[in-house]
């Protein structure tokens, strides 16, 4: 395949669309369940033996020179947020599947097998909770996900049972970490830096670990004229101040932080707020940068709230660890990115996060980043180019090769891991 070949493949699983007025393909759908199909027969044709696991991964498998040898993976995932683009996720399963049909050939004299999984659920736009294709692959099942609903009041556990899904034999998706060499992503950037760069490819330090809040000011709601200045408690105003000083620890700390969303109520333009809540999303390479972020944004929002008369209450609602990329497999990615030609290979850390954060729990990850167009992502305007894809499949069929030669070596402790502070 060529890499046109590799962009046209993206392009037909935009046809598998639960909206006629854009992109949007989600867990256990039935454009899922069409994807799969679709995906099921590229593997075949590939050279891999392909199933669909207990918790609607797509994957395959060529065997190495002895049947049941753990496994590299390949992979990204297959759904979408609403109205999206055509190559987060999809772009890395479709790379992957080509890079295994060039290898499959010579799988047979490797001292493991191959493999490529298409993950059913990165996003999380149906049930709310992202990663449940990949988590069930690292066997982080909580029984609680089954009584997630989305909007039309569906289970996770119904949804099981109409794609045809056993939710009794579910934990059968789960790896054990012997079965496994390690795993490698590659995807579009979804930031500007490579583009900045002038840069097709980079390679992945670490992906962001995340934390989420609710937070709430509390004041006084009263009539907004006959209330003077000061003698007002008014909450929204103290969400002001908050959302300006989280943004001012925020880039002195070099985290990122973001307020997406802000409620005043009661809610009437004629009345003081008596209260507002707004989230916060906080991401750093390291946790303990992003801790000790929070620990002084939480002190700011506090000791000003308290000084207007208003009362700050926080409440985490999500937390998720960064991610390292292991050492040796960024080794096997940086080898590869130089076989394309480029010397200097730039290194990332991801601001988003990936399946390979929920996959980097049983098993060595790394990750290969492509420029994309503004660093556009989820949106109908995120675009590749052609060149950067084709030094991308060039890139990752060498880090493959690199990753198991480094395994059948027994290297895959000794290579020493980049910093993570390195490049941008």
């Amino acid at each position: 395949m060529s890499a046109a070949e590799v962009l046209a493949r993206c392009s037909e699983l935009d046809l598998f669309s639960a909206s006629t007025t854009g992109l949007e393909r989600t867990h256990l759908t039935p454009e899922h369940a069409l994807a799969n199909r679709r995906v099921a027969a590229w593997l075949e044709a590939a050279g891999l033996r392909p199933w669909q696991d207990a918790a609607g991964n797509q994957c395959g498998r060529v065997e190495g020179r002895t049947p049941g040898l753990p496994a590299l993976v390949l992979g990204s995932h297959l759904d979408t947020v609403p109205d999206a683009g055509s190559y987060d996720g999809m772009l890395g399963v479709v790379m992957a599947i080509d890079v295994a049909r060039r290898l499959a050939p010579e799988v047979a004299t490797w001292p493991c097998a191959l493999e490529v999984v298409a993950f059913s659920d990165e996003e999380g736009t149906r049930f709310g909770t992202a990663l449940l294709g990949s988590k069930a692959f690292s066997g982080q099942w909580d029984d609680a996900f089954w009584d997630l609903r989305d909007r039309e009041g569906v289970t996770l556990h119904q949804a099981y049972l109409d794609f045809g899904l056993d939710p009794r034999r579910h934990h059968e998706a789960a790896r054990d970490p012997a079965s496994l060499v390690g795993y490698l992503e590659a995807h579009i950037e979804q930031g500007p830096y490579l583009e900045a760069a002038d840069a097709s490819l980079g390679y992945v330090t670490t992906i962001a670990g995340a934390r989420r809040f609710r937070l709430t000011v509390h004041g006084e709601a009263r009539h907004a004229g006959g209330t003077p200045y000061e003698r007002r408690k008014d909450a929204l105003v103290g969400a002001s101040l908050a959302i300006t000083a989280i943004e001012r620890i925020a880039r002195e700390r070099g985290v990122i932080a973001t307020v997406g969303r802000i409620e005043a109520s009661p809610g009437a333009v004629n009345v003081i707020a008596g209260r507002a809540d707004l989230s916060l999303d906080l991401r750093a390479p390291l946790d303990s940068a992003r801790d000790a972020a929070w620990d002084v944004m939480a002190a700011d929002i506090a000791a000003t709230c308290s000084a207007r008369g208003l009362r700050f209450e926080a409440i985490e609602t999500h937390a998720a660890p960064a991610a390292p990329c292991a050492g040796w497999l960024q080794q096997a990615v940086r080898d590869g990115i130089l076989r394309t030609g480029d010397a200097d290979p730039m290194a990332l850390w991801s601001r988003a996060g990936h399946d390979a954060m929920a996959v980097a729990r049983v098993t060595d990850v790394g990750m290969l980043f492509l420029r994309c167009f503004d660093g556009i992502s989820h949106h109908p305007g995120e675009d590749v180019r052609e060149v950067d894809v084709a030094a991308g499949l060039v890139a990752l069929e060498a880090a493959v090769r690199s990753a198991v030669r480094a395994y059948g070596a027994g290297a895959t402790a000794a290579v020493p891991s980049p910093a993570v502070g390195l490049g941008v």
